[in-house]
């Protein structure tokens, strides 16, 4: 059996797999936000009740919103901050007594998409996650490639490609720099960017509602942010030349990119044709808890 935590900001939710990929149990609790020791311990009671309900143990894989860096051993990049700087492999193996696997949530995404999901039999795939933020991660040939700095997929914290007059030096970013690929493909981006030019303060999913509608300030956020999502993806199919590019997120929820984005990236990507597929994850909000379970092959 395969079990597997996505532990977001918010929610941890727990997930159990059969060899098969069938779902044995699922539950989830809250986040103790800012408290690392509360994190830990929620996760082994989440993992702890999970086996006393199917009856058997595990492999444990965790998706989290960060990595462990491969120097020392600690989390980092984690916008759940408190994590940050922290043992959170150790400490998670010691209370549990045994292995515990850890990957950046994106990865996790991926992993499930290739697996059994939207892109599984693909031998390169690409996942994106376009939501609060914007993260990807590889696989290739069924594993994930993390890279020697563990940062493998991270496109979003990229320079928005072949910037126009009006996107430079573009917005600050979290990570300390501006004009980051996240900064104008995230959800907020597309709400900021809707209130930029006369909108309401409305998220991003409402955003595309009214572009559906008729609205022409959404209208044209929308054919902006489609734009800017065709030169950023254009830039990882030259690099990468994935055979399914896979999208999830909130934002993926809006149809008309997957045909739109493949119509706008052609002329920036440096080939005569483009096989490459986008399609909307089949796991949706489920791929990442899938995706950290499958951390044990």
């Amino acid at each position: 059996m395969r079990i597997g935590i996505d532990l977001g900001g918010t929610k941890i939710e727990g997930l159990a797999l059969a060899p098969d990929g069938r779902e044995l149990d699922r539950r989830r609790v809250a986040a103790p936000r800012g408290s690392y020791d509360g994190t830990v311990g929620a996760i082994a009671a989440l993992v702890t009740a999970i086996e006393a309900r199917v009856g058997k143990k595990g492999s444990i894989g965790v998706g989290m919103p960060g990595v462990t860096s491969p120097a020392t051993g600690l989390v980092k990049n984690a916008n759940s901050t408190w994590l940050n700087g922290r043992p959170l492999a150790a400490d998670l193996s010691r209370a549990l007594g045994r292995e515990v696997r850890l990957a950046n949530d994106a990865n996790c995404f991926a992993l499930s998409e290739a697996r059994d999901g939207a892109a599984a039999g693909a031998a390169v795939v690409f996942g994106v996650i376009v939501g609060t933020g914007t993260g990807g991660g590889v696989v290739v040939n069924g594993a994930l490639v993390v890279g020697a700095n563990a940062i493998g997929g991270e496109w979003g914290h990229n320079p928005l490609p072949a910037p126009e007059e009006d996107e430079r030096p573009g917005p600050p970013c979290y990570c300390g720099r501006s004009g980051c690929i996240e900064t104008f493909l995230s959800g907020p981006a597309l709400s900021r960017d809707y209130a930029a030019h006369g909108g309401a303060a409305l998220a991003a999913i409402d955003v595309a509602a009214r572009a559906e509608g008729g609205d022409p300030i959404a209208q044209q956020s929308l054919e902006r942010y489609e734009r800017r999502f065709a030169r950023a993806i254009a830039t990882v199919i030259n690099l990468l030349d994935p055979d399914v590019i896979v999208l999830g997120g909130g934002l993926s929820n809006i149809s008309r990119l997957y045909d739109r984005v493949p119509a706008l990236w052609g002329p920036h990507i440096f080939s005569d044709r483009v096989a490459t597929r986008l399609v909307r994850a089949r796991h949706g909000d489920a791929s990442g808890v899938r995706g950290a379970a499958w951390l044990f092959d």
